[in-house]
């Protein structure tokens, strides 16, 4: 299988459940957004489960905290995370060797002058502003914040980053298994973040302009997956089918 990178978008916020744009603004998870991130973790995180942590070559983190938050709670044992935490958490995790790296390339999108109202209020204002109400964040960005343009830049960035830092010499000859496959051990990222951020990085890997906009969602607390086809780094995919098979040790051959 091709390296992959996973999107965790962070758990559920008193904003993000009343559809409130949250940017900048530094909001904590609430009760029920912690429960269900934990859920999350104990599912899909473990040696026999969709996110390896001894897979995991790399772990990109947003610098809000409604983000870190939420992969302290991911069930992975990371030592010596680069903020102070956000509460407690209750088991150890996972034994992980990857390193978290915060960065700004990977925080939400900047929604200026529409930062903490909802969809509705920004058309309405807009039609107050003679601009019409056909407000659409992939083509028309945020006065104030900011423009498709903005986040293709740093978008672009770090698809640059994980690919040279990564995926390349896993997928260009080095790093090969006994069987001659991609070695996924070292090749494998995680990113927590946030919905518009993470629906804007799946369009931009798969070389997709923003204007159009995603036909896809990603709820609080989802997960989605980015990879290859071929095992190919010149075709970046978004990856649906397989995106929960559990790899398995090859059975004993012989009789």
């Amino acid at each position: 299988m091709a390296p992959r990178v996973f999107l965790v978008r962070h758990g559920e916020t008193e904003w993000s459940l009343n559809g409130r744009h949250t940017g900048s603004t530094d909001i904590p998870l609430t009760a029920n957004g912690e429960k269900r991130v934990k859920a999350t973790g104990n599912a899909l995180v473990g040696k026999d489960r969709l996110i390896v942590p001894s897979k995991l070559a790399h772990i990109y983190v947003s610098p809000r905290k409604r983000a870190q938050r939420t992969f302290e709670l991911l069930n992975l044992g990371i030592k010596g995370i680069p903020w102070e935490p956000h509460g407690k958490t209750e088991i150890p995790g996972i034994p992980c060797s990857a390193h978290v790296e915060v960065t700004e390339d990977i925080r939400e999108w900047d929604y200026g002058d529409y930062e903490g109202i909802t969809s509705p209020e920004i058309r309405r204002i807009r039609k107050e502003q003679g601009l019409g109400e056909g407000w659409d964040i992939w083509r028309d960005g945020c006065p104030g914040g900011e423009s498709p343009k903005d986040i293709d830049e740093r978008l672009d960035r770090l698809i640059t980053d994980i690919r040279d830092r990564w995926h390349r010499s896993v997928m260009e000859g080095q790093g090969k298994d006994g069987h001659g496959h991609p070695a996924g051990s070292n090749g494998d990222v995680l990113i927590v973040a946030h919905g518009h951020i993470l629906r804007a990085l799946a369009l931009r890997w798969t070389g997709q302009e923003l204007h159009a906009g995603p036909a896809f969602l990603l709820e609080a607390g989802g997960v989605g997956i980015l990879s290859y086809e071929h095992n190919s780094i010149d075709e970046p995919a978004i990856l649906l089918g397989g995106a929960f098979v559990v790899d398995v040790d090859d059975p004993p051959s012989g009789k």
